[in-house]
C-alpha cells in the first residue's frame, strides 16, 4: 500500500493535542541539526545527525547505525476503532555553491561572499512526513501482514539563484537529493488474560537499495531523527514508565528497538504517543523560558545565547550563510530582550514555604505528617536515629568541643582526605545518618574560615575510626 497523502483525520481536540505533541517532536527532529557556533567550518558541525538515524541495509556495518526501529506499546481500544500514525524524519539535501562567471557559466566554489552572509557547502535537512490511518481490524490477525505503507522518494536536483541587493545574479545554490525508500508496518495483537488490552507494534524500515559505504555516503539515503506520532481515537495507550500494576508484566515483555514511546500531548491525555529516539518522560513539554529553538541541546540555553551574542560579525555572516535555521538563531539572540535573557538564568517551579504544612510539597521534598520540616532534618524527623552526644574512641569520650587528630584510612580515602591526614580539628557535633551510622562533624583548627563554617554549618565529616583523640600534652 502506498503512503496516504491526507492528514490524520481526527476530531479538533485530537488535532490540538497533535499540534502540541509536534512542538516537542520538532525538538527531537532537529536535535543536533546545527551546533554552536552554527558555522559549517566548525569541527562540531562535521559530525551531525546523532539521533534516530536509519541507514540503508547495506550500510549498517559502517558506523554502528541501524536500518530499522521498532515500537511496542500497550493499547486498550475501548470505543476506538482506528489508528493514526505519522512518521517524521529529515532527508539530507547536499548543497553546493556555484559562482556565475562573466561568460555565463557556473563554477563550484568553496564560498560565496555576500554583504549579509557567506554561503558555503552544507547538508540541509528537509522534513518528510509519511502518514497512515487505518481501522484496527485491518491491523489484527492475517490482515496485518498486508497493511504495509511503502514510500519511495526519488532523486532530484534543485537550483536556487543567488542575487545581490540590486537583483543581479551572482551565483546559485545546487541541492541534490538522493533516493530514499522505506516502509511502515503496523499490527495489533490482543493479549491473553482478563483485561482487554492489545500490543501495538509499529516498525519502520529503510529499504533503500544503496551500495555499502561509510556514514557520509549513507546519510543522503538515510532517515534522520526518525520518530512516530501515534493516535488512537477513543482508545487508551498505557504508559511504559508508569503502567497500571496489572499491566507491568505485559509491559516488561514489550520490545522497543532504537526508540522509546511516551504518552504525548497535554497531561491527562492517553490517546496519543510520541515514539522518540531520545528517551523522554510522559507528556513532555518545552520549557516556558525557552526563547526559541537553539538546536544544540548539549549546551545550557543561557550560556549558548551569551556565546552566540559574542560571535564576531564575520562569524555571524558565515552562520547566516550556513543554514536558514542557523540564521534564525543569530537573529533570535541579537534581538533578544533583556527580560527574556534574564529568564534563561533559571526558573523555580513549585516554590513555597517549607514550614507550611498545607498543600503539596515542593519537588524533591517529602514532609512527615504533622510537621513542616524536610525529612532529612534529623532534629525534626521522628524516624531519624537518635545520635549520642559522645562516642568512645581509644578509651576516651569524644563529643562536641573535643580536639582530634584526623587519620582517614586508605580504604575510603579520597584526594581531600589525603591532604587532611594529620591535621588537628575540633568536634562540633556527633550526628547519625539515615542508616543509623555515626559521624563526627569537625572544623579544622588552623582554618581561617572556621567561624564562618560554624555559622553556616558547613563541616567536614569523618567516621569514628578516622580520628584519634588529641591530648593537650601532645606536640
Amino acid at each position: 500500500m502506498a503512503a496516504d497523502p491526507d492528514l490524520l483525520s481526527s476530531p479538533g481536540t485530537l488535532d490540538d493535542a497533535l499540534d502540541q505533541a509536534r512542538t516537542v517532536a520538532d525538538a527531537v527532529l532537529f536535535e543536533g541539526y546545527v551546533l554552536y557556533p552554527y558555522r559549517a567550518s566548525s569541527a562540531k558541525n562535521r559530525m551531525r545527525w546523532q539521533f534516530g538515524v536509519l541507514v540503508p541495509p547495506a550500510c549498517t556495518a559502517e558506523g554502528g547505525e541501524y536500518a530499522e526501529q521498532r515500537t511496542d506499546i500497550l493499547l486498550e481500544p475501548r470505543t476506538g476503532d482506528r489508528l493514526h500514525a505519522e512518521l517524521r524524519f529529515l532527508h539530507v539535501r547536499r548543497r553546493t555553491v556555484e559562482r556565475l562567471d562573466p561568460d555565463g557559466t557556473y563554477t563550484e566554489v568553496p564560498e560565496l561572499e555576500l554583504p549579509d552572509r557567506v554561503l558555503v557547502p552544507w547538508d540541509e535537512g528537509h522534513e518528510e512526513r509519511i502518514r497512515l490511518h487505518a481501522p484496527l481490524a485491518e491491523l489484527t490477525g492475517e490482515q496485518a501482514h498486508t497493511r504495509t505503507v511503502t514510500f519511495d522518494l526519488p532523486p532530484a536536483v534543485e537550483h536556487e539563484p543567488v542575487r545581490d541587493a540590486e537583483g543581479r545574479t551572482l551565483g546559485r545554490l545546487v541541492r541534490r537529493r538522493a533516493r530514499l525508500a522505506g516502509e511502515i508496518r503496523s499490527y495489533v495483537e490482543q493479549l491473553a488474560g482478563p483485561y482487554r488490552v492489545s500490543r501495538l507494534t509499529v516498525t519502520v524500515h529503510n529499504t533503500t537499495d544503496a551500495p555499502a559505504g561509510d556514514r557520509t555516503t549513507a546519510l543522503p539515503h538515510s532517515m534522520i531523527g526518525a520518530h512516530l506520532l501515534l493516535a488512537a481515537e477513543g482508545g487508551r495507550f498505557l504508559s511504559m514508565t508508569d503502567p497500571p500494576e496489572w499491566a507491568r508484566p505485559a509491559v516488561a515483555e514489550l520490545r522497543n528497538d532504537h526508540t522509546w514511546p511516551v504518552l504525548a500531548g497535554p497531561a491527562g491525555r492517553e490517546d496519543l504517543v510520541l515514539s522518540s529516539p531520545i528517551i523522554l518522560e510522559d507528556h513532555p513539554v518545552l520549557a516556558d523560558e525557552s526563547p526559541g529553538p537553539l538546536y544544540d541541546a548539549t549546551e545550557i540555553d543561557e550560556i549558548l545565547s551569551l556565546r552566540t551574542a559574542a560571535l564576531t560579525e564575520r562569524e555571524k555572516r558565515e552562520a547566516r550563510g550556513t543554514d536558514d535555521r542557523a540564521a534564525e538563531v543569530i537573529d533570535l539572540v541579537d534581538s533578544m530582550p533583556d527580560a527574556v535573557r534574564e529568564r534563561l538564568h533559571g526558573a523555580i517551579r513549585g516554590l513555597r514555604e517549607v514550614t507550611d504544612p498545607s498543600g503539596p510539597p515542593a519537588a524533591g521534598l517529602t514532609l512527615p505528617e504533622g510537621t513542616g520540616h524536610p525529612w532529612w532534618d534529623p532534629q525534626q524527623d521522628p524516624e531519624a536515629a537518635d545520635a549520642p552526644t559522645t562516642i568512645p574512641i581509644d578509651g576516651e569520650a569524644v563529643g562536641q568541643g573535643s580536639r582530634v587528630l584526623l587519620t582517614p584510612g586508605a580504604r575510603r580515602t579520597d584526594a581531600q582526605d589525603t591532604f587532611l591526614r594529620g591535621c588537628r580539628a575540633t568536634v562540633e557535633a556527633v550526628v547519625a545518618d539515615l542508616d543509623g551510622e555515626l559521624h563526627l562533624a569537625v572544623v579544622l583548627d588552623d582554618d581561617p574560615g572556621t567561624d564562618i563554617r560554624r555559622q553556616q554549618g558547613r563541616f567536614l565529616y569523618f567516621k569514628p575510626d578516622e580520628v584519634a583523640p588529641l591530648r593537650e600534652e601532645e606536640p
